[in-house]
């Protein structure tokens, strides 16, 4: 766009017609800027041709600081709930707040000096934007200032096209389909909003905006035909590529660096009232205390969320944010209700468990000497101290977590499935098909573009901010920067076991060896549960330690990557963050449920790590009661951990900031101190609220035949999650800059990557942590003859079959010594393997049981996998990503708005070209009528 404008320089009456935009700014000039040329060598005036900006090119001194165009400065006029500059006409659409630096208790003047120059041209330079500014003192604390920020008509028009903003045409005529439960009208009504409290918005046909077709659009109220959010976000763009200093040709720009380096001290849009009560003006909306009676309130907990007045207030990426969180827990309900019926399957069941009562029988597991878990301190122990751990252990391990497993394959992609359909129609109803097609370049991406190419589509030339080498060179360095920290993590992981091995073998030495039955502490306090609950702890420790360095290492990563738009920003973020998450929260899972007691060797011939830890070994009844200790234990303190953060923190943050303020607590303050003085929310805004929720859904997905209740700790948690977010949103924290957002971006494909890996762990869970396909095989094969004794299909004798014999003086030298005798002199003792007794031509081999039972883990594993990837890819197909009635509306939305728009500019040119016709007729006449004549 070409802008042709006049700078009139004062001082010397000279006047500059004409300029053209030669430096393809994204900034157009709204009106003329009157520029001041001050008297002295330090300091000159820069012109920036289509801007007409104010910049400061050097840090010399000014003489004077009526050379910039300044805000008014106005008293607080004692309305607390205004919305208004002091003239009650002018909406305010963002707040600015600095310190003054003339009332500063500080020694540094030349630094005082420097941020107030740099803001008086950032606010100059505003007000050559178009924005009208009006400065308020605080009335608590007379330091602060308060910068209001209102934006005209005619910058909203013109921002409103150059950010491709959707506005209305014309009312929606389109009518909504009858619900087809209509029968259950009456209890969707109780659990729904009261439409008489929060009334249901007007639906439009949308277009994006344009000036020159203003006769077009739906306007009724020019205060009205922009809402708040959207004049908020307007406004957000303008400040955050206004630029104030040059220094070599590099410019500085934008409110969040402004706010970084301290010269500012918030910048914010206004809460429309408290949030407790109703504003005392008769025009607010009380979109806030609406949201927070019948959203935020733990009254509300029932009731379905208001999610088109969250998004009208909020803006349209916190709406999907809820929107999501919502679904999702609303599909765990039916997770939570299986799994809670497989886990009650289980408990009934465990008095019925044959293996266990075998371990816990005095006359079997009483009398079955194991061999010592390792070297030296470790002891000869009886089985039936593990008695009270696979009674549990039968819960967990039973038919029904099969069955759970499989059919949380199926739920997964039932959820992602129709969460894309409820994705459309958000898209749909929120105006945001095309968004990808409207979003801006982000201001730090703009500033790098130094380099010009050609574009290959257009031919024409582009700034872009980096060469092709430049971003392999960008690319390599934050793999590596990546790689290095999933290193550490690794590391650290390996840190935990090499603790497990070593607490081992102290806790082994220090627990009792024999039951006591009067202690009944000693019944669930065995070595490896001891090893297992602080192991998990720590490890929990060591995960939230990680968590809080990585953070900064990840942002300062993807900010050298410098991706183009906010989007590309947040997808290149959360795919570095989830990856780190990733590896953070569920090796050690992987480890337990995988690794640990698969490569240990036998009791004669051990394997170590590192040439000195003899590996872990599981209980007699495997690791899936440790796994499901590891998964409750960081579920739960994952939990516990973020409530505390999202809660409690903000809540205290904002007492401690009352107790200081409380000497002026009587003064009545105006909107934009109360909600100063809230928490701002932080950088990355909703990430960690959706990196929380992705985290716990690959718990629920990736680990779920360990911890069949794992749907049901997440649904009670996301229950209260949605309403603790609303909660802080509304009444802790300043109101956030809306923003739009098409969908929940990156993790949606990290949630089908985590589906598509949660088939291949839950069947290797199955297959190999679990016993389950051991005791079929032995049910099936060996309890009968050939290999077993009994007449008919049974359990009777599993324990005595899988427990392998071991001869005492086959240890080898470190072993032989050992010092505990109390269990008395044994010439053998079992081991938890498939392998031959001493004796036998292949001592020590694993036996024919052992490869029945690799050959049926490797089949289950097969056929699981397939049956389920087969129901999977069969409902994805079955089941559109757009429903047929979403893609209606869109279609006849697109129609109408193409034959509205097209039929208006019809009406136009034929006006017009009427008009022409008839002085071209009126001419012609004219000139004819004297020849003839």
């Amino acid at each position: 766009m070409i802008e042709i404008f006049r700078v009139v320089t004062k001082g010397r009456g000279r006047r500059v017609r004409s300029v053209k935009n030669s430096l393809n700014c994204p900034f157009p000039l709204l009106f003329c800027c009157g520029m001041f040329c001050a008297a002295g060598k330090n300091m000159f005036l820069f012109v920036l041709e289509n801007l007409g900006q104010t910049i400061i090119p050097d840090l010399g001194s000014l003489e004077s600081q009526h050379d910039f165009r300044t805000p008014e400065f106005e008293e607080f006029n004692g309305k607390s709930d205004s919305l208004f500059f002091n003239d009650g006409q002018r909406r305010i659409d963002f707040v600015l707040v600095y310190e003054d630096e003339s009332r500063k208790e500080t020694s540094k003047k030349g630094t005082n000096e420097k941020q107030r120059r740099k803001r008086q041209a950032y606010e100059s330079n505003l007000i050559c934007h178009g924005l009208q500014l009006e400065a308020t003192r605080s009335v608590l604390d007379d330091k602060l200032v308060f910068v209001k920020v209102h934006a005209p008509w005619e910058v909203l028009c013109t921002y409103a096209e150059i950010m491709h903003i959707k506005l209305p045409l014309k009312p929606n005529d389109l009518k909504n389909r009858s619900s087809a439960f209509g029968t259950l009208n009456w209890f969707t009504k109780v659990l729904s909003v009261d439409e008489s409290i929060i009334k249901p918005e007007q639906e439009f046909f949308t277009a994006p905006f344009e000036k020159n077709r203003m006769n077009d659009f739906y306007i009724v109220d020019r205060d009205a035909f922009f809402n708040p959010a959207t004049r908020s976000r307007i406004v957000y763009f303008i400040l955050s590529r206004v630029k104030y200093q040059l220094i070599n040709n590099v410019s500085k720009f934008g409110i969040n660096r402004l706010v970084n380096s301290g010269i500012y001290k918030a910048a914010f849009p206004l809460h429309d009232c408290k949030f407790r009560r109703q504003s005392e003006d008769p025009s607010c909306p009380n979109e806030r205390y609406l949201l927070y009676r019948e959203w935020a309130h733990p009254r509300s907990i029932y009731k379905k969320q208001p999610l088109d007045l969250i998004r009208k207030y909020y803006g349209e990426k916190i709406g999907i944010y809820f929107a999501w969180l919502g679904y999702y827990t609303q599909m765990l309900l039916l997770a939570a209700v299986v799994g809670v019926a497989c886990f009650l399957y289980g408990y009934l069941n465990q008095d019925n468990c044959t293996w266990s009562k075998e371990v816990c029988h005095p006359d079997i597991g009483g009398k079955i000497i194991m061999c010592p878990q390792c070297d030296r301190l470790c002891p000869f122990w009886k089985l039936n101290i593990t008695c009270e751990s696979s009674k549990k252990l039968c819960i967990f391990d039973s038919f029904g977590t099969l069955v759970f497993a499989v059919f949380m394959g199926v739920w997964v992609t039932l959820f992602l499935e129709f969460w894309k359909r409820r994705q459309a129609e958000l898209e749909y109803e929120w105006d945001t098909v095309e968004l990808q097609q409207e979003e801006q370049a982000r201001p730090e991406y703009e500033a790098r573009c130094t380099h010009v190419v050609i574009n290959e589509i257009t031919q024409e030339e582009e700034r872009i901010p980096f060469t092709a080498w430049g971003k392999c060179i960008r690319i390599t360095l934050c793999a590596s920067a990546v790689f290095f920290w999933i290193l550490l993590i690794i590391a650290s992981v390996i840190g935990i076991i090499v603790y497990r091995l070593s607490v081992f073998i102290v806790f082994s030495a220090k627990l009792p060896k024999n039951i006591n039955g009067t202690d009944p502490i000693q019944k669930y306090l065995t070595p490896q549960t001891a090893t297992s609950i602080t192991a998990s702890i720590i490890s929990f420790i060591i995960i939230m330690i990680l968590n809080t360095i990585y953070e900064k290492v990840a942002i300062m990563i993807t900010n050298f990557e410098l991706p183009r738009t906010q989007t590309d920003y947040e997808n290149s973020l959360t795919m570095k963050m989830f990856l780190f998450q990733f590896v953070n929260y569920y090796s050690s899972c992987f480890y337990i449920a995988f690794f640990k007691g698969k490569f240990v060797g036998y009791p004669g011939d051990p394997v170590y790590w590192l040439g000195k830890y003899r590996n872990e070994e599981c209980d007699p009844g495997g690791c899936l009661l440790e796994l499901t200790t590891q998964l409750t234990i960081i579920m739960g303190g994952k939990a516990i951990w973020n409530n505390i953060q999202e809660v409690l923190l903000p809540w205290i943050m904002n007492l401690i900031g009352r107790f200081h303020r409380v000497s002026g607590s009587e003064k009545i303050t105006p909107r934009w101190e109360q909600d100063y003085h809230l928490q701002p929310m932080g950088k990355l805004g909703l990430f960690y609220e959706y990196l929380e929720m992705i985290i716990q859904f690959g718990f629920v997905t990736l680990f779920v035949a360990s911890f069949p209740l794992a749907p049901l700790l997440a649904l009670v948690n996301n229950i209260l999650e949605i309403r603790v977010d609303a909660w802080k949103l509304t009444t802790q924290f300043r109101r956030l800059v809306p923003e739009k957002a098409q969908d929940i971006g990156a993790w949606q494909p990290i949630m089908q990557g985590i589906a598509i890996l949660a088939v291949v762990t839950n069947a290797m869970i199955i297959a190999f942590t679990s016993d389950m396909i051991p005791r079929l095989v032995y049910y099936w094969s060996f309890s009968v003859p050939p290999y077993g004794d009994h007449t008919s299909y049974t359990m009777e004798g599993y324990i005595n079959n899988t427990l392998s014999i071991f001869k005492v003086a086959d240890f080898k030298n470190k072993s032989k010594g050992n010092p505990y005798s109390e269990l008395g002199n044994h010439t053998t003792c079992r081991y938890r393997d498939f392998r031959y007794p001493p004796g036998h031509p292949q001592e020590y081999k694993h036996n024919i049981y052992y490869w029945h039972v690799i050959a049926a883990k490797l089949a289950f594993i097969i056929v699981m996998e397939h049956i389920i990837y087969s129901v999977k890819f069969f409902i994805s197909y079955a089941i559109p990503d757009v429903s047929k009635r979403t893609k209606s509306k869109i279609q006849r939305e697109k129609y109408l708005t193409q034959k509205l728009l097209h039929e208006n500019h019809l009406k136009d040119m034929t006006k017009n070209m009427g008009v022409i016709a008839e002085r071209m007729i009126e001419a012609v006449d004219n000139n004819l009528r004297p020849k003839l004549e």
